[in-house]
């Protein structure tokens, strides 16, 4: 598979599950009041995803098949990223 496709579904898959516990945390009756800002439960949704992606970066690195499943929806494959000639040679002249 291609290392922007792994990449896309690498970010995604922690965006939908933190979006869904969200909902989740909603249903249960954890809810932010009325009073509470767009921009306070924009924050909520966001810190849940970055404490899903942590700890679901922290399970692949002790346990990588457990790890797939939870960041990649189990691919094998982790993207390589590669350095692009022009940039290293900017990076350089700098």
């Amino acid at each position: 598979m291609d290392d922007y496709v792994v990449s896309i579904i690498r970010t995604w898959v922690p965006v939908a599950v933190g979006t869904a516990l969200t909902w989740l945390a909603r249903e249960l009756g954890i809810v932010l009041d009325k009073d509470t800002s767009a921009m306070a439960t924009t924050v909520a949704v966001a810190l849940v995803i970055a404490v899903y992606y942590a700890a679901a970066r922290a399970v692949e690195q002790r346990w990588p098949a457990v790890g797939r499943v939870l960041v990649a929806l189990g691919l094998r494959k982790s993207p390589q990223y590669v350095v692009a000639k022009s940039v290293r040679r900017s990076a350089q002249a700098g």
